[in-house]
């Protein structure tokens, strides 16, 4: 009879359980997740750049709106032919806002049909003047601004544009105002172009 030892087998199987993790392995394992890591890293990038481009350029199309209702609400202030709610004759296309023959000023906007500029001129109820997107833009009711915001002549090298449309209500005595800005660039993998409509109301005689 052999004469077997069990308690040696045991304990060599007792040892090689708590023997642990080995250093090679700790070094395939820190391999393996620096490989996925770096994988997925531009992925996070490209997701925090898409966000804080989006962020940046709607802010700026909310800020280009107001600052082109603030430019057709004074205009009883710069044109002194007018109390600013019957304008038509003050091209708020150009910067500061030009009244042809007046103070040196230059436009093609007359004031009667198709050269109205302004807040429409004297208007009947219920009646609209310029547009918004999605309509075709019309001429004095839309300008382009580059990618600082500077205003530009014409729609060439524009990152931005402002449509504004003006309406009236059943009397005549209130006009509507809204200025939609809206990025020319379509941003992120959805292809979306951040916009901002602003919406202000304007009585006669104010």
């Amino acid at each position: 009879m052999l004469g077997i030892r069990p308690g040696k087998s045991c304990r060599k199987y007792k040892a090689r359980s708590e023997r642990g993790v080995t250093m090679v392995e700790t070094l395939v394992a820190a391999a393996i997740l620096m490989i996925v890591v770096v994988g997925l890293l531009p992925v996070f990038v490209f997701g925090i750049q898409t966000t804080n481009t989006q962020g940046d350029v709607a802010t700026r199309t909310t800020e280009y709106s107001q600052d082109k209702m603030e430019q057709l609400l004074s205009l009883d202030k710069i044109n002194l032919t007018s109390d600013g709610f019957n304008d038509g004759v003050a091209d708020t296309t150009q910067f500061p806002t030009v009244v042809n023959g007046v103070n040196g000023g230059v436009s093609t906007c007359t004031g009667t049909a198709p050269n109205i500029c302004g807040l429409g001129g004297t208007m009947l109820p219920s009646t609209s003047i310029g547009s918004i997107p999605p309509a075709a833009p019309v001429k004095f009711f839309v300008d382009y601004l580059d990618i600082n915001g500077n205003l530009l002549t014409s729609s060439t090298g524009a990152y931005y544009t402002r449509q504004w449309q003006v309406s009236t209500d059943s009397t005549g005595n209130l006009k509507t105002i809204t200025i939609v800005a809206s990025s020319l660039q379509s941003i992120g993998v959805n292809g979306v172009a951040p916009s901002s409509t602003l919406v202000c109301v304007k009585a006669a005689g104010l």
